[in-house]
């Protein structure tokens, strides 16, 4: 049996500063060809822990490898092997499109003309052809965004790592960015994505790391990390022509699904734990031969929303737009 190659296998992570410890014993086991998602509050200690893994800290205790290679020893071989994209433009202001993609094409090696192709063809990849000669001034957030991560992969690394990509992008551009980190995935790249959104974990990640405080609390695939909390509600809605009361269907669905009903007077709803999928369609039937008439049935999973309140008791950055509160800072 074939096993997939690690990209990054990290071991008791940990990154003081004074009195603060920022990342206190984190792991992460990241599998070649996938998008893995860290997701944690402002804090957390999720930029830390990418600075280590790509050789911008030395980590005061743990191991840490990327393909293999020990990020303390041997660092060179690790730059060699990924590109960065932080929460802040690494870009220079005073030049071009162009010309900042040139410029760091000539300086990881490649020649004139092979920096010039190079640079065209991001430009293109990313949508940005028709701003290419305007000064960096001009350009949006989501634009500066695109071309961050452009002057990233000029290299091709098989390792990406993003630091919360899309943050204070408006939803389209952000949706740009999911589609770019798609297509990065399947032209052969390892993504390992920074978040506090949690649409955006459950969009792209293949597996999740929660991060809270330094440490990891939780790990998983969404779905894994969803059913930790409890399992799926049925959620029902009684027709205004039902010959049986609300309290009725309530008994119902007790007797069938072996679990109670909460129920709302207002608009005639149920809300039930369904805990075994299989008995929906005797709940059905039993209502048919009462006289209940359902205007409307739903399946309500517990969200990655849910799970991240539970576990780290921090709402989120989706819940904190939601509140209409602003972000504000940059994390540890």
């Amino acid at each position: 049996m074939t096993t997939t190659p690690l990209a990054v296998e990290a071991t008791g992570l940990v990154k003081t500063f004074g009195q603060n410890r920022a990342v206190d014993g984190v792991d992460l086991r990241v599998e070649a060809g996938t998008v893995y998602g860290v997701l944690g509050p402002n804090g957390a200690g999720k930029t830390t822990t990418i600075s280590m893994l790509a050789t911008l800290l030395k980590p005061d205790a743990g191991e840490a490898r990327v393909f293999g290679h020990d990020v303390r020893r041997e660092p060179q071989q690790v730059r060699r092997l990924i590109g960065v994209t932080g929460q802040y433009a690494s870009i220079d202001e005073t030049l071009s499109a162009t010309e900042n993609l040139v410029v760091f094409s000539r300086l990881l090696g490649l020649s004139r003309a092979e920096a010039k192709r190079k640079s065209n063809e991001l430009l293109e990849r990313f949508g940005l052809t028709e701003a290419a000669t305007r000064p960096l001034k001009a350009f949006s957030g989501g634009m500066r965004r695109r071309l961050d991560l452009a002057a990233s992969l000029i290299a091709q690394p098989p390792l990406i790592f993003l630091d919360e990509p899309t943050t204070g992008l408006d939803p389209r551009t952000r949706a740009q960015m999911w589609d770019t980190i798609r297509e990065l995935v399947t032209t052969g790249s390892t993504v390992l994505l920074t978040t506090q959104y949690l649409d955006e974990a459950d969009q792209l990640a293949d597996r999740i790391a929660v991060i809270d405080r330094g440490r990891v609390v939780a790990e998983g695939t969404s779905d894994e990390l969803k059913a930790s909390i409890g399992t799926a509600s049925l959620q029902l809605r009684l027709a205004e022509t039902a010959t049986a009361s609300l309290t009725d269907a309530a008994d119902i669905v007790r007797r069938v699904l072996g679990t109670p009903a909460v129920v709302s007077p207002e608009g005639s709803r149920l809300t039930a734990p369904m805990a075994d999928p299989d008995r929906v369609t005797d709940l059905l039937v039993a209502f048919r031969d009462a006289g209940v008439s359902l205007a409307e049935m739903s399946v309500q999973k517990p969200t990655l929303d849910e799970v991240f309140l539970t576990i780290t008791g921090t709402p989120t950055a989706d819940a904190a737009e939601d509140a209409g509160r602003e972000l504000e800072g940059s994390i540890a």
